[in-house]
């Protein structure tokens, strides 16, 4: 197994590449800045220099890649059309050259609350809605997949336990960045998670529960 990671120096992706590291998962990283990326990225990772609108760039940066991570996202400006070209051009790219390498799974980081229209957050151009046609797209590609949707996220860690639910039925709650990338790499391993669409949050007095059975008990 070799892991490629899209988003890679973002603060979800940096803690999922940690994650596979962590597992023993080589990672090919794609990063758009080298030097910077070397600042944040374990020296273990495997750096490549591309970027998701530029299909090109991403057929040579898979390289022999067996499974993919998508934790891209647009970042807050003035730019209208950012979250339409990165949160859905790019997850299109992404969807495209994996399913030309034969991808085995691919696991895509969106957001809870994708499916309604008049959240706050499409306020920041439509950021919502091109999440959801990118869920939309891969879902339709014939990938193996698993859609992870977590609530508001945290850059710091905490002990509180992660809840697991179908799609729209979280409207609201946090998670720590830690907990989401630890789904998104136990996600490979847990054969409950294909071909599904999961948001979670975090809940200091939910029960524990094992990966299995989180990812089992979402239909």
């Amino acid at each position: 197994m070799k892991a490629f990671v899209a988003g890679a120096t973002g603060q979800t992706g940096r803690r999922i590449v940690q994650e596979l590291i962590d597992r023993g998962i080589p990672v090919r990283a794609l990063v758009r800045d080298l030097e910077s990326a070397k600042t944040i990225l374990p020296s273990t990772a495997e750096l490549i220099v591309g970027d998701v609108l530029h299909k090109d760039s991403l057929l040579a940066a898979f390289g022999d890649s067996t499974v993919l991570f998508c934790a891209t996202g647009a970042k807050p400006g003035f730019d209208p059309t950012a979250p339409y070209k990165v949160d859905y051009e790019g997850t299109k790219n992404l969807v495209d050259v994996a399913r030309g390498k034969g991808i085995e799974h691919f696991v895509f980081v969106s957001s809870m609350c994708v499916s309604q229209l008049f959240h706050p957050l499409n306020l920041f151009w439509l950021i919502l809605v091109w999440k959801k046609q990118a869920e939309e797209y891969l879902e339709k590609s014939g990938l193996t997949y698993t859609i992870v949707r977590p609530g508001g996220l945290k850059n710091e860690d905490n002990s509180d336990s992660i809840v697991m639910s179908r799609a729209d039925s979280l409207f609201d709650g946090s998670i720590p960045r830690q907990k989401v990338a630890q789904v998104c790499v136990e996600a490979l391993f847990e054969p409950a998670s294909r071909n599904k669409i999961v948001e979670i949050v975090a809940q200091p007095t939910a029960p524990v529960k094992s990966f299995n059975e989180l990812f089992s008990q979402v239909a």
